[in-house]
């Protein structure tokens, strides 16, 4: 479960056997958790987010969407 990113209190991630699955990052602070698609920044899925918090992490997965392509595509190669 690679942890890309830390930042105020809010801990980015990708499981290591979602390969198969377009890019995304996995979000969760305390009981909280989110999934955000990286190719257009979209909301997947989420837990315990209140919808300001929800806002706050859409703009800083666009602010951070090219780190987590990036080591997206470290991880599971290129043509994912």
């Amino acid at each position: 479960m690679p942890t890309v990113l830390r930042l105020n209190g809010f801990r980015f991630f990708f499981f290591s056997n979602e390969g198969n699955e377009p890019p995304h990052i996995h979000v969760e602070r305390g009981e909280c958790y989110a999934k955000y698609w990286l190719g257009h920044v979209e909301l997947a899925k989420s837990v315990g987010f209140r919808s300001p918090e929800l806002t706050k992490l859409h703009k800083m997965v666009i602010k951070h969407v090219d780190l987590f392509e990036e080591k997206w595509h470290e991880h599971f190669g290129s043509t994912n």
